[in-house]
């Protein structure tokens, strides 16, 4: 196992004060169609049950799903010039969706999703936060880079599946983070496996292991393994996520446990952490 060293963070955008956020997160992958999303769902609403300030920016400008996934529609109002975010299961949140009409595409180059970026940052009236998860889009392009340029952030989560070809695009994810001086706080392995209802046999659909390895070759940690389950699906589509949804489940369990190791591992980083008592499940 590589151990790395602790990286620096970065200092972010000159003139802009982020003292209000006390830790800002990247939930990255190297690929899409990995469940980055649904991570960075369930990940606020856990932390918030916990009882932490939790906002969640969607910085996939071109897909924008986390309103869908929160069960949100209102659009956030202007207050005294500043977006105000729109907050639902404790979680304040800013996506790009709230402003397009319904299948419109954004098609757009770097410095307008920089733009982007900038914006729902520093002209949106946050408040005090403990936690600001900002679910990414995949790859390594515009958007990771412009976060990483504009905020300090406090490090990242690369979500990744078992299988080969995610965790290939996954150590991507991590290089790209290094080269930025962000460090990756952990690592969740999606669709782990499918447990068969009634019986519990375990079938590894997409392999298995490789997120743990991942973590164990790279020196970060391990949040853990989600299953895959139909209540998952369910719960994004209808706006209610899974930790919610169905709290004593196996993968809100995860969840709740990926998002409890999150701050441990955030807490061992120094600062003040949350204001308000946690309470962990």
């Amino acid at each position: 196992m590589s151990q790395q060293p602790p990286q620096p963070q970065v200092q972010g955008e000159a003139g802009l004060n982020f003292d209000h956020i006390k830790r800002s997160i990247a939930v990255a992958s190297g690929k899409g169609g990995v469940g980055k999303s649904t991570c960075s769902v369930n990940l606020s609403v856990a932390l918030a049950e916990m009882g932490a300030k939790v906002g969640l920016m969607d910085g996939d400008i071109y897909g924008p799903n986390v309103p869908m996934m929160m069960g949100v529609r209102a659009a956030p109002e202007v207050v005294e010039g500043k977006l105000k975010p729109v907050e639902k299961y404790g979680v304040k949140m800013i996506s790009m969706a709230f402003f397009l009409e319904e299948d419109q595409p954004v098609v757009w180059r770097g410095p307008m999703i920089h733009g982007a970026i900038r914006q729902f940052l520093a002209d949106v009236d946050w408040g005090e936060l403990d936690y600001l998860l900002v679910d990414l889009p995949p790859g390594t392009g515009d958007a990771q880079l412009s976060l990483s340029q504009t905020i300090p952030l406090t490090g990242a989560v690369v979500v990744t599946t078992p299988q080969g070809v995610s965790l290939a695009d996954a150590k991507k994810a991590k290089v790209m983070f290094d080269k930025v001086s962000v460090p990756v706080l952990g690592v969740i392995e999606n669709m782990s496996y499918f447990s068969i209802p009634g019986t519990g046999e375990r079938h590894e659909i997409f392999s298995s292991g490789g997120g743990k390895k991942f973590a164990e070759e790279y020196g970060v940690g391990f949040l853990g393994d989600i299953p895959l389950y139909i209540g998952v699906r369910e719960g994004g589509d209808e706006g209610n996520p899974i930790v919610l949804r169905e709290p004593d489940s196996e993968p809100a369990q995860a969840f709740k446990a990926a998002a409890k190791s999150l701050m441990e591992i955030c807490d061992s980083l120094g600062g003040d952490g949350p204001k308000k008592e946690t309470v962990y499940f």
